[in-house]
């Protein structure tokens, strides 16, 4: 019995194979959860494509350059790259402030490719601790705002209106609308929406693990086209050209050109165009890291990000997309936390996402433009809704009132302005709070440590606030010397939520060796 534990234990302790010898020992698993990843990412990257105002076949784009391309060399060894959600608001948003139609879509395109060269930069100056300047609950309320945003676009859409009747109005007119679109659905379309939006949380709260692996997305897509078909909303023509996803063909893009970026916007709107380089590379950045520490803690293996490494591919990546007038990518959490439940064990699995998403646009349009786009409206809508989740404001209220605060901060000027106004807002509103607890001028950016050996332990005093803005210091000192066991806060040093969560994390990491020592 001894020995087979020990057996356990050492297997269970070894590394999967990477590059081609990975590929042929776990082929199988790795096609399996890439299958099951593209049938989830095809009609989500479809649905992201056409609330960011970009024609739906691009997002595709983005998945299959996410899969195909960057997953060789980023430093990701399970996350998926491909189009999210979390970025919606700001593509959508450029498109509409440079100019809607095919101009908009490609000067966008250009300003995408211009932001990824920060994050190319980023990478190569080792940025990859970006995230960590960032406080948690701005970033959180960033991500509810977001969400807010997706389903006051999409909501009143799922009742079957024009979209073009919808063109121009911000996020507060769009919710006050959804009584006139109810007033004035399209009964068919309504009928297919509202069951698609049923299905997405119905499947998605079922308790049976077995029923789980099938992707909710799919199972709408499955019963969204039947019904499409049943309520003759493409023979009978009585529902307008909005109705159904239109993706075009593949060989339009060879026909007119693979390089669609339009790099004039730039100097046509300078202000706007560094105002979304911002955004893109920077929001687009701090999403894509978040993502990669969060598939870490789910890795079987518990194998690292090479943060800088994956910075650099996701700018690669995007360069590409941009040039070739796709949507920007991230790691996007959906995806890649599923693609870890499928078992997916290497990066092959997001290859083989990307070549099955090739395989469908090339040979599979016919049923793809059978898609309503209500189903895609219904999804949009289901994502949203978990970006904004209650549970999200719940947990936030316990972390306290002011916390509580820099959240419906960040969440109220984000949906009267701009995304970043609102995240600066809270960033802003964080730093106040700190100041008012004590925290000085001279440590904002900077924390007393001290390092003690005894033994062969190693203790790390703080001796000063430790805060969002100065937890690079703890980091670092840490990262420095691995043995490090205990880390001991002084009675004048106290911490705020983001330093409490990279501490937890760091003791999560070797539970029954690391402690954290508050007197």
């Amino acid at each position: 019995m001894k020995t087979k534990q020990k057996k356990l234990k050492m297997n269970s302790n070894t590394q999967p194979l990477d590059g081609i010898k990975g590929l042929i020992k776990h082929w199988k698993s790795e096609s399996v959860s890439g299958f099951l990843v593209f049938l989830l990412a095809m009609p989500l990257s479809l649905g992201i494509a056409k609330a960011s105002l970009f024609p739906p076949l691009y997002g595709i784009l983005t998945a299959i350059v996410g899969g195909l391309v960057v997953s060789i060399f980023m430093g990701s060894k399970l996350s998926i790259k491909g189009p999210a959600a979390g970025l919606i608001v700001i593509v959508s948003s450029c498109v509409s402030a440079i100019g809607e139609g095919e101009s908009g879509w490609k000067m966008t395109c250009g300003i995408i490719a211009v932001a990824a060269l920060l994050q190319i930069v980023f990478g190569a100056l080792k940025w990859g601790s970006l995230a960590d300047y960032f406080p948690g609950t701005a970033i959180h309320g960033m991500l509810a705002a977001i969400g807010i945003i997706i389903m006051s676009k999409q909501i009143n859409l799922l009742f079957g209106v024009d979209p073009i009747s919808l063109k121009g109005l911000e996020p507060i007119a769009l919710l006050k609308h959804i009584p006139n679109s109810i007033q004035h659905e399209n009964t068919q379309l309504m009928e297919i929406g509202l069951t698609c939006l049923g299905l997405m949380f119905i499947l998605n709260g079922l308790p049976f693990k077995i029923l789980k692996t099938v992707p909710a997305p799919l199972v709408v897509l499955i019963v969204s086209v039947p019904l499409g078909i049943l309520l003759h909303i493409k023979t009978q023509g009585a529902i307008h050209n909005y109705a159904l996803v239109q993706i075009g063909s593949i060989t339009d893009i060879f026909n007119s050109g693979w390089f669609q970026a339009d790099f004039s916007g730039i100097y046509k709107f300078p202000s706007i165009a560094v105002q979304y380089i911002i955004l893109f590379s920077l929001i687009g950045s701090i999403e894509s890291l978040l993502t990669a520490k969060a598939m870490d803690r789910l890795d079987p293996y518990k194998r690292k990000t090479n943060f800088n490494s994956d910075l650099w591919a996701v700018g690669i990546g995007n360069f590409i997309c941009g040039c070739i007038g796709a949507l920007p990518m991230i790691s996007e959490v959906a995806r890649s936390s599923a693609n870890i439940a499928y078992g997916a064990k290497t990066r092959w699995s997001n290859v083989f996402h990307g070549l099955f998403l090739l395989l469908a646009i090339c040979f599979a349009k016919p049923i793809i433009e059978w898609i309503p786009n209500v189903a895609l409206s219904a999804m949009l809508i289901y994502v949203g809704f978990k970006l904004a989740h209650p549970k999200s404001f719940i947990h936030i209220w316990k972390n306290g009132k002011l916390q509580f605060l820099v959240f419906c901060i960040t969440i109220i000027v984000t949906l009267f302005t701009d995304l970043l106004v609102g995240v600066s807002s809270g960033i802003a509103c964080e730093f106040l709070i700190n100041w008012s607890k004590g925290l000085s001028l001279l440590n904002t950016f900077k924390c007393n440590i001290a390092k003690i050996t005894e033994s062969d332990i190693v203790k790390i005093k703080i001796q000063s606030p430790l805060t969002f803005s100065n937890v690079h210091v703890l980091k670092n000192t840490l990262n420095a010397c691995s043995n490090v066991t205990t880390i001991e806060m002084v009675s004048t040093s106290w911490m705020d939520e983001t330093a409490q969560h990279y501490i937890s994390d760091w003791i999560q990491e070797q539970p029954e060796s690391r402690q954290l020592i508050q007197y």
